[in-house]
């Protein structure tokens, strides 16, 4: 069981790279075609995600050679870590022009509030937050210096990125509200479910995936985790976006066009996310081992 787990979790960490880097580009391409809509906010998020297209392309190399060799402790694949993870992180902060422009926006036929809420507020902690997490990580991740800290911030960054999914996603149901009134909730069962899921769902996933995090500080090898509860929380999060996307190409949205459904589904650049079922699944067979 553990060599077929093992090897599920290769394929699955491999498709789940490839989907993220097939996705970013796809992403990026669309973005260029249609042009640029806001410069202030736009530009710099574009070259972001060509940050991130960058960093999912040496990830998709660093994981092909690792389907092949077990080792990702060698220094090569560190070096490779920290660079996908400073990339990411250069990604994450090309968000704090929008964070700028949220907090500034201001049209007539709009409440202040709407851009506040379901602009300002994400962008700008989704561009303090992740960044400085995976700049941790990066000074951490070294064969000079011990696992403990490396696996501590990795785990850390893994948190931080379910509250900022949480946050985002759940300021956008707000936004919605803000735009329509609370009816826009409580009145269609559709709706009621994709809110529950996220501002509850998500909630009791960051929280648990926190009480995990803290609860591994001091594990100085990636075996030693465990990873059956790591799984579990990435397949939930995984599952999150699988729910979510297709309760919402079903049912759609009951009043046509609104923020939540038309982010979620035509503009949302974590959608590669639905694929972490592949990954998580393996973790969870896994038989746990001592390093």
């Amino acid at each position: 069981m553990e060599a077929i787990s093992y090897w599920a979790f290769k394929t699955g960490l491999f498709l789940v790279v490839l989907f993220w880097f097939s996705f970013t580009i796809y992403q990026l391409g669309k973005v260029i075609f249609n042009g640029i809509d806001i410069p202030f906010t736009d530009v710099p998020a574009t070259i972001g995600l060509s940050f991130r297209a960058a960093a999912g392309f040496i990830a998709l190399i660093t994981t092909l050679f690792y389907m092949v060799k077990r080792d990702m402790s060698s220094p090569e694949a560190l070096t490779s870590m920290r660079w996908i993870m400073l990339l990411e992180a250069v990604y994450w902060f090309s968000l704090f022009p929008s964070a700028i422009w949220g907090f500034q926006a201001s049209f007539p036929m709009y409440s202040r509030d709407l851009f506040i809420i379901g602009t300002g507020v994400p962008c700008l902690t989704s561009s303090v937050v992740i960044p400085v997490a995976l700049g941790a990580l990066f000074v951490k991740l070294s064969a000079k210096k011990p696992a403990e800290g490396a696996i501590k911030w990795g785990l850390i960054a893994g948190t931080a990125y379910i509250f900022v999914l949480w946050l985002t996603y759940t300021a956008q149901w707000w936004s919605d509200v803000i735009l329509s009134g609370i009816g826009f909730i409580s009145l269609y069962p559709v709706t009621i479910f994709g809110f529950a899921l996220t501002a509850g769902g998500l909630l009791l996933l960051k929280l648990y995936a926190g009480v995990y995090t803290k609860r591994s500080f001091g594990t100085d090898a990636l075996t030693r985790l465990n990873l059956k509860k790591a799984g579990a929380i990435v397949t939930a999060l995984g599952l999150y976006f699988d729910v979510s996307l297709l309760s919402l190409l079903l049912f759609g949205s009951p009043i046509g066009g609104s923020i939540s459904y038309t982010f979620f589904v035509f503009h949302n650049i974590d959608l590669w996310l639905l694929s972490l079922p592949l990954v998580g699944l393996p973790l969870i067979l896994c038989e746990k081992r001592d390093a």
